[in-house]
């Protein structure tokens, strides 16, 4: 599924300046954690899918947690890339990072109870990316508050926290009631055979109402900093 990390704050609306080395800081936090949340979000899918009777993802070398099986070169590598360092140094706003993975196949076919399954294999991405963001907090809460902000001990709470970050945002996105997300998934499986099939031909549109929404109102933003919040309220 898709990930997508919008910073306003610390996740953006405007903000100053910043220069190539700030940028490089940034991504160089965020560039684990969005791998491995990006991975284990897409290892859920095939693995709840597997359990549940569907081996395709298994047979396609998905269930493995080196992220490369999963990285799509233009969703995963270049979109990111252009939009982590072009948008701060033309328009001087924080980083912003969108892209995707490819998704793990699934055929809901073969899952043994088709409609309650695909319902479970939609929500098993959104639920491990929540799972990784509570690891995290207890990470963090273990982790001391150090004196000097350049320790190893400062860089690994930046990278804790900018995990439980990523991992809410991707759960949050995911979860939106619209195809081809998990959400719209979830919807798909549990509304009647003709208004899912209404919905299945209205997917190639989804991208382009979520990423309106998305970047053009409040909502993602509180909803994400709301979840970020508890979670991080836990480590203190």
């Amino acid at each position: 599924m898709p990930s997508l990390l919008r910073s306003r704050g610390a996740v953006g609306r405007l903000a100053p300046s910043m220069s190539l080395t700030a940028v490089l800081a940034e991504v160089a936090i965020v560039t684990v954690p969005v791998l491995a949340a990006i991975v284990f979000h897409e290892v859920a899918h095939g693995t709840v899918a597997y359990l549940l009777g569907d081996p395709t993802a298994a047979r396609a070398g998905r269930l493995t947690l080196n992220p490369l099986p999963h990285l799509d070169p233009v969703g995963s590598l270049l979109v990111p890339a252009l939009l982590l360092f072009l948008v701060p140094l033309l328009f001087g706003m924080r980083p912003i990072l969108f892209g995707y993975a490819k998704p793990a196949p699934v055929d809901v076919r073969r899952l043994r109870r088709p409609r309650r399954d695909a319902v479970l294999v939609a929500l098993a991405g959104p639920a491990a990316n929540l799972l990784l963001a509570a690891a995290c907090t207890v990470v963090l809460a273990a982790l001391p508050y150090p004196d000097d902000p350049s320790s190893a001990a400062q860089a690994l709470r930046l990278v804790a926290m900018a995990a439980v970050q990523v991992n809410c945002v991707l759960a949050v996105f995911n979860l939106l009631p619209i195809p081809p997300l998990d959400g719209g998934r979830v919807l798909q499986a549990v509304l009647p055979l003709g208004t899912a099939r209404w919905m299945r031909s209205v997917e190639a549109f989804g991208f382009v109402i979520v990423l309106t929404l998305w970047f053009n109102t409040d909502w993602g933003y509180l909803a994400v900093r709301r979840l970020a919040g508890l979670f991080l309220a836990w480590s203190r």
